[in-house]
């Protein structure tokens, strides 16, 4: 970049699985990671964490939710190189006919407003950044539909969106627009939250899939992604398992 400043990565969503595993891969890549997340203590001892091994990392309580809170993150961040939106959800598997309205705006407010809050309050500063990267951490669900997905294909399918919208918009400025679209992850949380605490169906998803990709596999992704010469955009990158051909074609032994 020229300017001799540590190049900073914010990474939403950081207190756990993919997000915290972009965080640690960021910082070991030399960036200066700015940890947000509703969670105050884990996102602390993560920085903790980060601070001890010899790397930059700060610790910001944030809901991507709050248009207000978002705000006022941008106004005291000051530079800022790269915006990794990780910070989503899935609420539920219901049908689209028995599923929860409630659901279905939580569901929008994290993955589609959560990413336009972010995405809108940091452009500036990644914009004066000379070399900005917004990366939208979407998944396969962006691309096909599948039963009892209904509320969360339609969130992804609009991150996807998004993603391609802002990319026609920014074209010709110093501004890349990436969105990962990940498969099946065995990340910390994710389908516990989906079936509402359920450990067993939670399990289940994952059942006789030997190897299901890991928070560190998509944190590889999107570290080699944000980090190729500044001329190089990936569009588009899906990653899903060996076992996993598509949605609802998976391998299980």
């Amino acid at each position: 970049m020229g300017t001799g400043r540590q190049s900073v990565a914010v990474v939403t969503g950081a207190s756990s699985g993919i997000g915290a595993a972009t965080a640690r891969r960021l910082a070991a890549e030399g960036f200066a990671v700015v940890l947000t997340a509703r969670r105050t203590e884990r996102i602390e001892e993560l920085a903790k964490e980060l601070e001890a091994a010899g790397h930059t990392a700060t610790a910001v309580t944030l809901d991507v939710t709050d248009r207000a809170a978002v705000d006022a993150f941008a106004r005291d961040l000051g530079p800022v190189d790269v915006l990794v939106n990780n910070a989503g959800g899935a609420f539920g598997a219901e049908s689209v006919e028995q599923g929860d309205p409630a659901d279905w705006l939580a569901m929008y407010q994290v993955n589609v407003l959560g990413v336009l809050h972010m995405t809108q309050a940091l452009l500036p500063a990644l914009r004066a950044s000379g070399d900005g990267t917004v990366l939208i951490l979407s998944s396969t669900a962006a691309l096909a539909a599948y039963e009892g997905g209904g509320g969360y294909v339609a969130a992804k399918h609009a991150a996807h969106t998004i993603a391609a919208t802002l990319r026609l918009e920014l074209v010709g400025e110093p501004i890349r627009v990436i969105e990962i679209a990940p498969g099946m992850v065995k990340s910390e949380g994710f389908a516990v939250t989906r079936f509402r605490g359920d450990e067993a169906k939670a399990a289940a998803v994952y059942q006789g899939v030997s190897h299901p990709l890991t928070s560190e596999d998509i944190a590889d992704t999107v570290a080699w992604a944000v980090t190729r010469p500044s001329h190089v955009n990936i569009d588009l990158l899906v990653v899903r398992p060996r076992a996993q051909a598509s949605n609802y074609k998976v391998h299980r032994d």
